[in-house]
Parts: C-alpha cells; structure tokens; sequence
C-alpha cells in the first residue's frame, strides 16, 4: 500500500506543474490599489479587465459609506450563528423579499456563496430517484453539486437542443421506472464563453417533456435584461425558470447569494439546505452592503447602460481587427488564440509589462490545448480610452504571437516543462 501523498507529492496536476514558472504572476496575481478599471500590477498601472465589479459599485462612495457603517454598528461577525438558531433578522428577510421581486419570483433564500450554494441546491431537490440532465459547459459548483447526486445524470451539448431533446427522452424513460423526476440545469450566461444559455429552447421542451428548469444566473443578474434581472428576462422565460440562483459577486460587487422559486420551494430548501442549515448566518455588514446595492441597480439605469456602451465598444472594435470573440450574447468578452501554454505565458507577460493591459489567461485543461483563451470582463467604471488602448495592445501581441516571438521567447520554459 502506498502513502496517500505519494500520488499528490509526484503529480501536482495539469494546473500545479506550473506553479514555480506561473505563482505570483499568472496565477494568484496581486492587483492593488482601490478596485477601479486602472489597478496596480507589480508597481505598475495596468488597464483591469479581470474584476468582475459589472456595474462599477466596489469602489463608490455611497457603497463604502453603507458598508462601513454596517461594520461600525454590528462589526464583521453579527449576527453569530446560523439562521435556524440564532442567525435570523429582519433585515435578512427584507434582503430575500427584495431579490425575490425584483427577479420577479414569490419567494427567495440567502446563500452565503454561490459555489457553496448552488452546490446545495442540487443536493437538497433531487434524490437518488431522480434524474439530472445539464448542459456540458456548466459552472465547476454545477458540476460539483452534480457529483453529490447518487442517482443517474446525463450532460447534453452545449447549448444544443437536439442533444437535450436527446437526453430528455432517456431521462423520461428512466424516471418511469424509478418513479422520480426530472431536473434540467443550465446557465443564464457562461462564464468562459460570454453565451447565454438556451433558456427559451429549454422552456420550450417543457410542453413536450415534464421536467423542472434550475438555472444559475450569476453573469446575467444585474447585466441582462430591461431591469437587469438577467437572461430569463432578456429572453422573456423568466416565469418558467423554477429555480433561480444569482450572486452578490458579480455585479453586486460583495459577497453572498440568493435562491429564488416559488414560495413552497423555498419553505422547502429553508430547512433541508445543508450548506445553511449547518453554517454561520451570512454577516450583517453584506446584508445591509447589498440592500444598498440591489437598491442601486434597480433606481440607476446608467449604471447598466454605461456598462454596454463599454462592452458594445470593445466587442465590436475586437470583431473589427478580426479578433475571434467566439458567440458571446453577454458582457463576458473571451478572445481565442492558437497557441501553446509556455508561449500564453510570453504573450501575458508582454501584455501586462510592455502595454499596461491586465486580464485573465484561461489554458488548459480549462479548454483544449493548444488554445489561448484571454477573458475581459467590461465594467461601467471603464473608458473608451481603456477601450482603444487594449485594442491596440492586442494587434501588437497577436503580431508576435503569428510570427513567433513568443515561441521563441518560452522555448526554454517549455522545454524544461516537457511541452
């Protein structure tokens, strides 16, 4: 028998081998400063396109003031103790009767993360009778509330309804003869690729198949829609979206999220969510930080405007140097490259050092290899300046890239790495 470190000691995973060429920089970066659309990077001013403050509230007055103040009368640990025994206040209840009308749903739960929560979820609707089917490209807390399952699950293409069509009527059958139901998951908008999720396609499925529809909107809520409800209502399906889940993370700019459904679902996931039932109330100074916050989104319109004046600016001057965006229908902007990960590494370090743009680098096993995936997330504190001056620094390094500076710049690295 071995020692169980041995295999973790000798195989860091496709991630980990990196660590001694990638930590500190590439991965783990430190950005300083306030949180803003021009950030510090290793001393240096660098356009940020990696802070997912949607609506630029992290860093307003008005924010700072309600959250200090929260933490100046309750401190960072009130209320102390889980909801169901000692956690519960009225202002949390007012947090969950807010985000419950304005995702136009009649009830709705707080989650103290998105992660943890959506994980929960999963875990409390279904029994081992039951049966999942979620699209392929779903968010890793899906997968991992997925794997809490003990009963059957199939994946369908992304975005694909002749696959979830496909996999429907193998989930009906099956349902039949354990006497359970069916769950379908997918996403309001996908984090890595900027789609929205085939919402209306799926809905429409419900006419044909019995199923119940948990979509986890964390990139639409506050982004997509007329009030910023997110991607069910831009897609006008928002009443059949059983089960809403959004976060406090995305453009809410804090911590925490939310559970929305009809009222007897929410009786039901108060006292058999795990992830709450048994963990400290989520704390006063989030709860009263996002009751301003959700305040904002719903009396500041420019704020969501703004916005998508800077995401239609920098998805359409990408489109027009040629650059592959992929199909993106949200503000999650991912530019694809060909190239290998030592020569990712080339390209970012110029990037950052040589034209001040600071955003995320996604390799694999996150997509496939051979495939350079830098991910821009727009915000409304943004200019056109930061616009113009990233447009210009992307020709510069796909230049480099095609004629093989980079790979002759990371030879070293990549033979060292056996790439």
């Amino acid at each position: 028998m071995r020692d169980l470190f041995d295999r973790i000691l000798e195989n860091k995973g496709p991630l980990g081998k990196w660590a001694s060429q990638a930590e500190g920089y590439f991965v783990f970066p430190k950005l300083e400063g306030p949180i803003s659309n021009r950030m510090k990077f290793q001393g240096k001013e660098v356009v940020t396109w990696s802070i997912n403050d949607y609506l630029g509230l992290a860093n307003l007055p008005e924010i700072k003031k309600v959250d200090g103040e929260a933490a100046a009368e309750y401190g960072a640990a009130y209320p102390m103790g889980a909801r169901m025994m000692s956690g519960h206040t009225e202002f949390h209840e007012q947090l969950e009767q807010e985000c419950a009308a304005f995702v136009d749903k009649e009830a709705a739960y707080l989650l103290n993360f998105g992660y943890q929560g959506f994980m929960s979820v999963i875990d409390a609707l279904v029994t081992k009778d039951d049966i999942i089917v979620y699209d392929v490209d779903c968010h890793a807390c899906i997968i991992d509330g997925v794997r809490l399952h003990m009963g059957k699950r199939f994946t369908f293409v992304h975005n694909n309804v002749e696959s979830l069509e496909k996999n429907l009527e193998r989930a009906t059958k099956m349902a039949d003869q354990t006497g359970g139901g069916i769950l379908v998951i997918s996403e309001g908008v996908f984090g890595m690729r900027g789609e929205q999720g085939i919402l209306k396609e799926i809905v429409a499925l419900k006419k044909k198949y019995n199923f119940r529809l948990l979509v986890d909107d964390a990139h639409g809520f506050g982004t997509l829609g007329k009030t910023g409800a997110g991607a069910g209502q831009e897609q006008d399906v928002q009443g059949d979206i059983d089960v809403y889940l959004a976060t406090f993370a995305k453009s809410m700019a804090s911590i925490g999220a939310f559970v929305a459904a009809d009222q007897g679902i929410i009786d039901y996931l108060k006292y058999n969510l795990r992830s709450q039932m048994f963990a400290k109330s989520l704390p006063m100074v989030y709860v009263k930080g996002a009751l301003k916050r959700l305040d904002m989104l719903r009396t500041q319109p420019e704020l969501k405007a703004k916005l998508w004046e800077n995401v239609n600016a920098l998805q359409n001057g990408l489109k027009e140097k040629g650059f592959d965006i992929g199909t993106t229908t949200s503000c999650v902007t991912p530019v694809y490259l060909n190239g290998s990960i030592p020569e990712a590494m080339a390209l970012v370090k110029d990037l950052r050092e040589n034209h001040g743009i600071f955003c995320s680098i996604v390799v694999y096993p996150v997509i496939p290899k051979g495939l350079i995936l830098l991910r821009m997330i727009p915000t409304a504190t943004h200019t056109l300046q930061d616009v113009d001056e990233t447009l210009t620094a992307f020709s510069a390094i796909r230049d480099r890239l095609e004629n093989g500076t980079y790979k002759r710049l990371s030879a070293a690295v990549a033979a060292a790495m056996g790439e």
